[in-house]
């Protein structure tokens, strides 16, 4: 079965090595290439994550921003793209085509057709994910003192770890449990890009709420230093220590210039802070990376579980 697996999937096995391997070489040559650039550039003490580097953190985002286009929309169309060419056609091209009822009255049992179909496509799917979170990791910190971050920034947090993985690993159930559902392809594949889609933005919401943020009270600054941290809220405090959205008689104009904005804001604040107001910010330290995302990652694992049950109790009540 392991082999005749390899045989009718091996396809979407090549394409996917090629995938990885093209952006492996592209993150490779843009990393070497970088960091040759830092090294060229760089003033002493830089990459930092301080001011001073600023010039360099911003040339190497205008040198770089084809790679980071594509980087950027690589956690929500490369799961999409697993779950409609691994998962959708696993069940769904068999019932299309009709040769279901030649590969499940064989010797085989169908049970065991779906147990191999489904752990050799998912161990590769999983082994593919981890690959895609190596490679991130490892092109990451010549960037490092770019503007996003590995925790606050959602995509990037997407990319590395074990969360790869589980998207891919969910994108898979997911269109295995569409195409057993609709028993044909192309609507298997249209369920998954919107299943990923709503799931990614459902947890992205969610994601605030697997720990209790942490509190601090910022007095002179309305930015939080931890560049890595993920911001849930911030209020203002009143001098009594009440919580408030915004000050609304504190006595401290607020204009609104064309051009001046941000000089006006930072006025406007600094008379607050004068009057003895905070600022308070909710967030999630850095230190909760790992947390959250065994935490994704446990959800994601549930709900592929969950998927699969579904296929496989789809497919064993109609065989036929």
């Amino acid at each position: 079965m392991i082999w005749v697996t390899w045989r009718q999937h091996r396809p979407q096995i090549f394409v996917t090595a090629a995938f990885l391997a093209l952006l492996g070489a592209l993150l490779l040559g843009s990393a070497v290439e970088a960091s040759w650039y830092v090294s060229a550039h760089a003033r002493p003490g830089c990459p930092e994550p301080a001011l001073s580097c600023g010039d360099l953190a911003a040339a190497l985002a205008r040198r770089y921003d084809a790679v980071y286009s594509v980087f950027g929309w690589m956690p929500l169309v490369a799961p999409a793209l697993i779950g409609a060419f691994w998962g959708a056609p696993l069940l769904g091209r068999e019932y299309e085509r009709g040769t279901h009822r030649l590969a499940w009255t064989q010797a085989v049992p169908v049970w065991r057709w779906l147990a191999v179909k489904l752990s050799v496509l998912g161990g590769a799917v999983v082994a593919g994910g981890l690959l895609l979170s190596l490679m991130v990791s490892l092109w990451r910190p010549v960037f490092r003192s770019g503007g996003d971050s590995t925790f606050g920034n959602i995509g990037v947090f997407n990319m590395v770890g074990v969360e790869p993985a589980a998207w891919w690993l969910y994108a898979f159930a997911l269109g295995t449990a569409a195409g057993a559902l609709f028993r044909r392809t192309l609507p298997a594949m249209a369920l998954v890009v919107i299943g990923v889609t709503v799931t990614m933005f459902t947890l992205f919401r969610l994601s605030d709420h697997y720990a209790e943020p942490a509190r601090v009270e910022l007095s002179g600054t309305v930015v939080l230093d931890d560049r890595d941290a993920r911001l849930v809220r911030a209020a203002w405090v009143e001098p009594s220590g009440r919580e408030i959205a915004e000050p609304p008689d504190s006595g401290c104009a607020r204009r609104v210039d064309v051009g001046q904005s941000g000089k006006n804001a930072e006025a406007w604040q600094a008379c607050l802070f004068g009057k003895g107001y905070r600022y308070a910010v909710y967030y999630q330290p850095p230190s909760r990376f790992w947390r959250f995302q065994w935490t994704e990652a446990g959800i994601l694992a549930l709900a592929s579980a969950a998927l699969g049950g579904l296929a496989v109790r789809r497919t064993l009540r109609r065989p036929g």
